[in-house]
């Protein structure tokens, strides 16, 4: 297996991830799902990395599965079962990372590509990027999430329309419907996410952890259980802070207001 089908930089607490199969629209073959999982397993516990940037090198995010692997192994084989058994589970490495992850969508995301984006937690397009969700086309019923994430993301209707016609979805459809949250030019697309990973950084990170993992809890659970996880985690967190720390922060926060103002155009 060769580790550079997935490459990490760290600058300043942000660990860009990088799929690098290029010349294979970065297909997610077994090698490449077991690499990535075993680089956000190992992302967990490293105490310079705060947030994670996952993007791909060249003309896609991911085409998805490796059709070329797939046709020669087939699903559900006995061997396969066995290598899924013994390998670390990639939606749920990243999943349960536990720190902030930004998909940046830099071209194709398709299928098992799309369900990867979807497995992040905040998505920036470049006007490259285009999304579809060809299980149906495939014969393949979706275990990724995806049937259940996208409906969340962008309504029911327009879930059942990307993924009963398996058409492509360009950028700025995706953003319009929600599905990402900023559009922007190539060249533009890993600055700004640095610069909002550099944001997320800047934060009080024990808070942050408790808001991520309140999110993603919202997200699986019923609005009353979320309602009612949120107030016992507030209960529990929010005992003894000192008057002078919340006046301290109330400070930064006013401070970093007025700056940010100065900045709108």
């Amino acid at each position: 297996m060769n580790d550079d089908i997935v490459l990490t930089e760290t600058t300043d607490n942000i660990t860009t991830v990088t799929l690098n199969r290029p010349d294979a629209l970065n297909a997610l073959s077994t090698d490449l799902r077991r690499r990535l999982a075993e680089v956000f397993q190992q992302l967990k516990g490293d105490d310079n990395t705060q947030v994670i940037i996952l993007t791909g090198n060249g003309r896609a995010f991911t085409a998805g599965l490796d059709l070329k692997e797939l046709g020669e192994k087939g699903m559900n084989t006995d061997a396969q079962r066995s290598r899924a058994e013994n390998n670390p589970d990639l939606q749920s490495a990243i999943r349960n990372v536990g720190k902030p992850v930004i998909g940046a969508i830099n071209g194709f995301a398709i299928t098992g590509g799309f369900e990867l984006a979807l497995a992040c937690d905040i998505l920036i397009a470049s006007t490259e990027a285009k999304f579809a969700d060809t299980h149906v086309r495939m014969g393949v019923v979706p275990g990724w999430g995806l049937s259940q994430r996208l409906s969340q993301l962008v309504g029911v209707s327009r879930a059942k329309q990307l993924s009963f016609t398996g058409n492509y979805l360009d950028a700025e459809t995706a953003e319009r419907w929600g599905l990402v949250n900023v559009v922007l030019e190539p060249g533009e697309l890993l600055p700004y996410c640095r610069k909002l990973a550099a944001d997320i950084t800047s934060v009080n990170q024990d808070t942050l952890k408790e808001v991520h993992r309140l999110i993603d809890f919202g997200w699986e659970n019923s609005l009353g259980e979320g309602i009612a996880e949120e107030r016992r985690t507030s209960q529990a967190e929010n005992q003894g802070l000192a008057a002078e720390t919340l006046e301290e922060n109330r400070l930064n926060v006013q401070a970093r207001g007025r700056d940010q103002k100065d900045e709108l155009p």
